[in-house]
């Protein structure tokens, strides 16, 4: 008489283990790295409340800088309201919107599910939990708020490329009159806009908001060509987030150093 076979459950592995041979730890790490070099350096930068501006040069981390002591401030001075026990910084007010776009983007999540919270850690490998819940729980059910942010991340995307346009002119020292010019700083500010485009652009929400909805994008032609558009930048959405990244913190960089006169800003014209 045969005997059934009883069917065989693998031992859930171990946080960590895995029979792979490859270095699966390398990507994990060097994301961990650099997410949390820009997070510490944005930190920073954002409490400083000073040396954010330089001639016609503002660090996209105060713009759109609505309150301050520089020629860029929206309304003037800082406000009265402000809590006298919080270093007041223009950032502070306006830095959290698109930090929070890029925190709730679809790559981004990816990138550090695995890389901080090892949720997994790669493929194949043992993760620290024993059971997943995905993004239909609360805190991670909050991520469903990203296209909301995109429509903030739009707008300070227009913001920004008017700031690329302030910083065409230059103001005589000695006249007080404002002429064409281009510096060194002006290239910085515009490489950051596109690469920033580049990203916000491809985004999915985007995409889903242009055509997502339709049955047939065919009949609409002009929602057909945006879709299309949005989706070549998508597919590349990883190239273009990882310079954006990059390129915002070294725009700060950049006119903080100039402001701080550690770097001297090279006029072109």
């Amino acid at each position: 008489m045969a005997h059934a076979q009883l069917p065989v459950i693998p031992r859930p592995r171990s946080f960590g283990e895995t029979m792979r041979k490859d270095w699966w730890w390398l990507q994990p790490a060097i994301v961990l790295l650099l997410l949390s070099s820009f997070v510490v350096y944005a930190t920073w930068a954002a409490f400083q409340g000073e040396h954010y501006s330089y001639g016609p040069y503002l660090s996209p981390f105060y713009s759109p800088e609505l309150f301050g002591n520089s020629p860029h401030a929206w309304f003037g001075p800082p406000p009265a309201w402000w809590p006298g026990w919080l270093v007041f910084s223009p950032a502070l007010l306006i830095l959290p919107f698109p930090g929070l776009f890029r925190l709730t983007c679809y790559y981004y999540r990816g990138a550090y599910y695995k890389a901080f919270w090892a949720d997994p850690p790669a493929c194949a490998v043992g993760e620290p939990r024993k059971q997943y819940c995905g993004e239909a729980a609360f805190p991670l059910i909050v991520q469903n708020i990203h296209r909301y942010f995109l429509y903030i991340a739009l707008v300070f995307l227009v913001v920004l490329a008017h700031d690329v346009y302030k910083a065409l002119w230059f103001t005589d020292p000695v006249t007080g009159h404002q002429s064409f010019g281009l510096g060194l700083g002006t290239l910085v500010l515009a490489a950051n806009v596109i690469l920033l485009g580049g990203y916000t652009l491809g985004c999915h929400s985007l995409r889903h908001v242009i055509g997502g909805y339709l049955d047939q994008l065919a009949r609409r032609p002009v929602r057909r060509r945006l879709y299309d558009c949005s989706s070549r930048f998508n597919r590349a959405h990883m190239r273009w987030g990882w310079p954006s990244l990059f390129s915002v913190a070294f725009a700060d960089l950049y006119v903080r150093m100039c402001s701080m006169g550690v770097w001297t800003d090279w006029r072109i014209l």
